[in-house]
Protein backbone atom coordinates (compact mmCIF):
# COMPACT_ATOMS: atom_id res chain seq x y z
CA UNK A 1 0.00 0.00 0.00
CA UNK A 2 2.90 2.64 0.73
CA UNK A 3 4.68 1.82 -2.66
CA UNK A 4 1.34 2.39 -4.64
CA UNK A 5 1.32 5.56 -2.55
CA UNK A 6 4.39 6.57 -3.01
CA UNK A 7 4.39 5.51 -6.87
CA UNK A 8 0.86 7.83 -7.71
CA UNK A 9 2.80 10.51 -5.71
CA UNK A 10 5.72 10.59 -7.84
CA UNK A 11 3.44 9.95 -11.31
CA UNK A 12 1.67 13.00 -9.86
CA UNK A 13 4.59 14.87 -9.96
CA UNK A 14 5.83 14.02 -13.36
CA UNK A 15 2.87 15.13 -14.43
CA UNK A 16 2.82 18.89 -13.21
CA UNK A 17 4.92 20.63 -16.06
CA UNK A 18 6.59 23.55 -14.72
CA UNK A 19 7.88 26.16 -18.00
CA UNK A 20 9.66 28.68 -16.64
CA UNK A 21 12.64 29.04 -13.90
CA UNK A 22 10.83 30.62 -10.77
CA UNK A 23 8.18 28.23 -10.96
CA UNK A 24 10.29 25.54 -11.61
CA UNK A 25 12.80 26.94 -8.70
CA UNK A 26 9.64 27.22 -6.05
CA UNK A 27 8.36 23.71 -6.46
CA UNK A 28 11.58 21.85 -6.84
CA UNK A 29 13.75 24.19 -3.75
CA UNK A 30 15.26 21.01 -2.54
CA UNK A 31 16.47 19.79 -5.92
CA UNK A 32 20.38 19.84 -5.26
CA UNK A 33 21.37 20.87 -8.40
CA UNK A 34 19.28 24.20 -8.05
CA UNK A 35 20.00 24.75 -4.35
CA UNK A 36 24.10 24.40 -5.62
CA UNK A 37 23.65 26.42 -8.57
CA UNK A 38 21.61 28.96 -6.50
CA UNK A 39 24.09 28.95 -3.81
CA UNK A 40 27.31 29.47 -6.41
CA UNK A 41 26.48 30.71 -9.43
CA UNK A 42 22.89 32.59 -9.00
CA UNK A 43 22.69 34.47 -12.59
CA UNK A 44 23.90 31.44 -14.79
CA UNK A 45 20.96 29.84 -14.87
CA UNK A 46 18.69 32.23 -17.57
CA UNK A 47 15.75 30.01 -17.40
CA UNK A 48 14.32 26.12 -16.21
CA UNK A 49 11.61 23.72 -17.44
CA UNK A 50 10.55 20.62 -15.44
CA UNK A 51 8.22 18.37 -17.77
CA UNK A 52 7.91 15.13 -17.89
CA UNK A 53 9.83 14.75 -14.36
CA UNK A 54 12.76 16.06 -16.07
CA UNK A 55 15.04 18.81 -14.91
CA UNK A 56 15.93 21.28 -17.66
CA UNK A 57 17.85 24.45 -17.06
CA UNK A 58 19.33 27.05 -19.71
CA UNK A 59 22.70 28.32 -18.60
CA UNK A 60 24.43 31.68 -19.55
CA UNK A 61 27.18 30.19 -22.30
CA UNK A 62 30.05 31.86 -20.44
CA UNK A 63 28.95 30.11 -17.24
CA UNK A 64 29.20 26.70 -18.39
CA UNK A 65 32.03 25.45 -17.52
CA UNK A 66 31.92 26.60 -13.98
CA UNK A 67 28.54 25.24 -13.72
CA UNK A 68 29.87 22.02 -14.50
CA UNK A 69 32.32 22.07 -12.07
CA UNK A 70 29.71 23.09 -9.18
CA UNK A 71 27.38 20.28 -10.26
CA UNK A 72 30.02 17.54 -10.51
CA UNK A 73 30.61 19.21 -6.24
CA UNK A 74 27.11 18.49 -5.99
CA UNK A 75 27.16 14.98 -6.45
CA UNK A 76 26.44 15.03 -10.58
CA UNK A 77 28.99 12.37 -11.46
CA UNK A 78 28.41 11.55 -14.93
CA UNK A 79 28.59 13.06 -18.33
CA UNK A 80 26.06 10.94 -20.55
CA UNK A 81 26.68 13.11 -23.41
CA UNK A 82 26.96 16.42 -25.13
CA UNK A 83 24.79 17.51 -28.75
CA UNK A 84 23.75 19.88 -30.49
CA UNK A 85 20.47 21.45 -31.88
CA UNK A 86 20.19 24.05 -35.37
CA UNK A 87 17.45 26.39 -34.63
CA UNK A 88 17.79 28.13 -38.10
CA UNK A 89 17.07 30.63 -38.92
CA UNK A 90 16.40 31.60 -35.18
CA UNK A 91 19.38 33.31 -32.65
CA UNK A 92 20.80 32.25 -31.06
CA UNK A 93 21.03 29.85 -33.59
CA UNK A 94 22.59 26.40 -31.86
CA UNK A 95 21.63 25.00 -28.90
CA UNK A 96 24.17 22.97 -27.03
CA UNK A 97 22.77 20.72 -24.65
CA UNK A 98 24.66 18.33 -22.01
CA UNK A 99 22.96 15.43 -20.06
CA UNK A 100 24.52 15.05 -16.47
CA UNK A 101 23.67 11.86 -14.42
CA UNK A 102 23.75 11.96 -10.19
CA UNK A 103 24.41 7.94 -9.81
CA UNK A 104 24.15 8.80 -5.76
CA UNK A 105 21.24 11.08 -5.80
CA UNK A 106 19.19 8.58 -8.60
CA UNK A 107 18.57 11.99 -10.63
CA UNK A 108 18.84 12.78 -14.43
CA UNK A 109 19.60 16.61 -15.29
CA UNK A 110 19.56 18.59 -18.92
CA UNK A 111 21.89 21.88 -19.39
CA UNK A 112 21.04 23.80 -22.47
CA UNK A 113 23.33 26.58 -23.73
CA UNK A 114 22.05 28.74 -26.10
CA UNK A 115 24.95 29.86 -28.92
CA UNK A 116 24.62 32.56 -32.03
CA UNK A 117 25.60 31.86 -35.43
CA UNK A 118 28.28 34.79 -36.03
CA UNK A 119 30.88 33.19 -33.71
CA UNK A 120 29.67 29.97 -32.77
CA UNK A 121 31.69 28.95 -29.79
CA UNK A 122 31.39 27.58 -26.23
CA UNK A 123 34.06 26.83 -23.71
CA UNK A 124 34.88 23.25 -23.55
CA UNK A 125 33.86 21.25 -20.27
CA UNK A 126 36.62 18.66 -20.61
CA UNK A 127 38.81 19.68 -17.90
CA UNK A 128 35.64 18.78 -15.94
CA UNK A 129 34.45 15.84 -17.78
CA UNK A 130 36.96 14.10 -20.47
CA UNK A 131 34.44 12.43 -21.44
CA UNK A 132 33.25 15.21 -23.20
CA UNK A 133 36.06 14.74 -25.94
CA UNK A 134 35.15 12.80 -27.83
CA UNK A 135 31.15 14.42 -28.33
CA UNK A 136 32.52 17.79 -28.60
CA UNK A 137 34.47 16.66 -31.47
CA UNK A 138 31.43 15.94 -32.76
CA UNK A 139 29.63 19.03 -32.49
CA UNK A 140 32.45 21.04 -33.81
CA UNK A 141 32.70 18.33 -36.67
CA UNK A 142 28.67 18.36 -37.60
CA UNK A 143 27.57 21.55 -36.39
CA UNK A 144 30.49 23.62 -36.26
CA UNK A 145 30.35 24.91 -32.79
CA UNK A 146 33.98 25.59 -31.43
CA UNK A 147 34.94 24.92 -27.99
CA UNK A 148 37.36 27.23 -26.22
CA UNK A 149 40.02 25.20 -24.39
CA UNK A 150 39.01 21.67 -26.12
CA UNK A 151 42.84 19.47 -26.11
CA UNK A 152 42.22 18.55 -29.77
CA UNK A 153 39.38 19.80 -31.50
CA UNK A 154 39.49 18.39 -34.81
CA UNK A 155 36.94 16.22 -37.11
CA UNK A 156 36.03 13.10 -35.88
CA UNK A 157 33.51 11.90 -38.16
CA UNK A 158 33.77 13.57 -41.81
CA UNK A 159 37.01 13.43 -43.38
CA UNK A 160 39.92 16.27 -42.32
CA UNK A 161 39.45 18.01 -46.66
CA UNK A 162 35.60 18.00 -45.85
CA UNK A 163 34.17 21.33 -46.05
CA UNK A 164 31.54 22.95 -44.07
CA UNK A 165 29.53 21.12 -41.90
CA UNK A 166 26.65 18.60 -42.66
CA UNK A 167 24.35 18.82 -39.81
CA UNK A 168 23.67 22.56 -39.98
CA UNK A 169 20.24 23.20 -41.88
CA UNK A 170 21.30 25.67 -44.01
CA UNK A 171 24.16 23.25 -45.21
CA UNK A 172 23.30 22.02 -49.11
CA UNK A 173 21.49 18.80 -49.17
CA UNK A 174 24.14 17.43 -52.19
CA UNK A 175 26.72 19.16 -50.13
CA UNK A 176 29.16 21.88 -51.52
CA UNK A 177 30.31 21.12 -55.37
Amino acid sequence: MAEETQTLRREEKMAEALFNKDAVYQALAQNVAIQALRAAHPEAVTNAKFDRGELTLVIAPNQIRAVCRTLQTAGYNFLEDVTCVDWYPAEPRFQVTYHILSHPLKERLRLHAMVGSIDPSIDSITPVWPSANYYEREVWDLFGVRFHGHPSLRRIMMPEEWDGHPLRKDYPVEGYR
